[in-house]
Parts: structure tokens; C-alpha cells; sequence
């Protein structure tokens, strides 16, 4: 179970948080008690170059096909912008 510290705290003490969390524990940080984050050690993950290789692919004949009108209208459509 992970246990929960405010973010002053967290603040004060990241070094040794961090120590902790590279040996394997887990911190659950919080505003006022209430959850807002995970401390948590990385978990690496292992590539492996061409995994899918054997995957199907698309021909380029039907790669290269022209959209219909209805597939480029959707392409064209403009973009939406928060200003």
C-alpha cells in the first residue's frame, strides 16, 4: 500500500522520497488530503526493433489510391482553434 504525504512534505523531502521510490516504494501525494499524484518507481521497458515486421501491410497500390470525395473533404475540414 502507498503511502499518502501532503506536498509540503513532499517538497521538503524529494531526495529522500526519490531514495525511497528507487528501492521499490510508493508515495500517494495530496492537496489538502485529497489524492493528486503517484510517486512511483519507472518501469523500463524493452524495445524490441522490428516486432512487427511480420505485421500485414498495405500494398502500395492500394496505399497510393486516390480518397474519394467524401474521405479528402474530411482531410480539408479546418481545424478547430481556441482563439
Amino acid at each position: 500500500m502507498a503511502e499518502t504525504i501532503n506536498i509540503h512534505a513532499a517538497k521538503t523531502q524529494l531526495s529522500k522520497l526519490l531514495k525511497r521510490v528507487a528501492q521499490g516504494e510508493e508515495f500517494i501525494i495530496a492537496n489538502h488530503g485529497k489524492p493528486v499524484a503517484r510517486l512511483s518507481p519507472e518501469v523500463s521497458r524493452k524495445r524490441t526493433p522490428g516486432r512487427f515486421a511480420d505485421a500485414t501491410s498495405i500494398p502500395d497500390e492500394v496505399f497510393f489510391e486516390p480518397l474519394d470525395d467524401e474521405e479528402q473533404a474530411l482531410w480539408e475540414k479546418p481545424v478547430a482553434t481556441d482563439e
